[in-house]
């Protein structure tokens, strides 16, 4: 009898510690799936996208458009890259007085902020989720660096300066997005430092976008004999130049060290989105220009990617 109920006790306590290992393994095997998953969507740089003009989205002889919708096979990585796990975007078409992150629950609305264009355009959809958990985390981010107010907006969808760009790179509209505003009564060291507070969105596979044009005066006369314009030339220039040599603070005091700044972008709402995406790509970030191509004579679509030094 006694040897029976020896024998139970040990089996019992047997059974107990094999139940513990069964769990510890299985806890390792979890965390090193989401590690593995980490890894994989880690995503290491940033990009500024020129969209140029709202026709970009039906106008097939830009080769802007073309570039943009062989973004995610020719500078992206393919299919062989795992998509971002979300994408933020600070487009050049959204101005408030302090930092503003749409968060919203459900499909983002396409929002048609542009006048006088084929009617075609204004039947685009680009039905994507939003990112209300991105926006939480955006906020988080800006306020732990001295952003005091961050405000969110729950309705907002998503301008022309971010659909237009993203339906061509990501056309499945599967990949949650939000948008964070520009503030044009501030300068381009208080964007650049804004991208720097947003810099560790990357670890956690979030895909940062600054959308604008490198180049951005549209009250200039066009022109249609192929021709670039000479201010827009030489700032255009200067802008490759200054970039690709990583001098970063004459990019953020542009409006002093650039030829034609104030002809280039009469207004600095297309250009702050750069600053954002340099400051989000990290200490000694290296440039290297993805697309070039002209529209008008004056519009420029130099696009960049920006890689944090190893």
């Amino acid at each position: 009898m006694r040897n029976s109920k020896l024998i139970r006790l040990v089996e019992y306590y047997v059974l107990r510690f094999l139940l513990v290992v069964y769990l510890l393994v299985a806890a390792s095997y979890v965390c090193r799936s989401r590690e593995r998953e980490m890894v994989q969507a880690k995503v290491e740089e940033t990009y500024y996208i020129s969209h140029g003009a709202p026709t970009l989205s039906i106008d097939d002889s830009l080769p802007a458009r073309g570039f943009l919708k062989s973004f995610r096979d020719t500078v992206y990585g393919g299919a062989q890259r795992p998509p971002p796990t979300s994408i933020l975007v600070i487009s050049g078409h959204w101005e408030t007085d302090y930092p503003t992150v749409n968060a919203v629950s459900g499909t983002c609305d396409t929002i048609y902020d542009f006048y006088g264009f084929p009617q075609e355009m204004y039947k685009i959809k680009y039905p994507t989720p939003g990112a209300p958990q991105l926006a939480t985390r955006v906020k988080e981010l800006l306020t732990a660096s001295g952003f005091q107010r961050v405000s969110v907006d729950k309705k907002r969808g998503l301008d022309h300066g971010a659909w237009v760009p993203l339906m061509l790179m990501f056309p499945e509209a599967d990949i949650p997005v939000c948008q964070l505003s520009v503030q044009t009564n501030r300068d381009g060291t208080y964007h650049h430092n804004m991208g720097k507070a947003l810099a560790p969105l990357k670890e956690e596979g979030v895909l940062i976008i600054g959308s604008g044009s490198a180049t951005h005066n549209l009250r200039a006369p066009r022109l249609s004999d192929g021709s670039v314009a000479s201010w827009a030339l030489e700032f255009d220039t200067w802008l490759k130049d200054a970039l690709l040599d990583g001098r970063y603070e004459d990019i953020n005091h542009y409006e002093e060290r650039a030829p034609h700044a104030k002809a280039a972008h009469p207004w600095p709402d297309h250009f702050y989105p750069l600053h954002v995406a340099i400051g989000a790509a990290g200490e000694k970030a290296k440039a290297e220009l993805i697309h070039h191509s002209w529209q008008s004579g004056t519009l420029s679509y130099a696009s960049y990617k920006f890689t944090a030094a190893e």
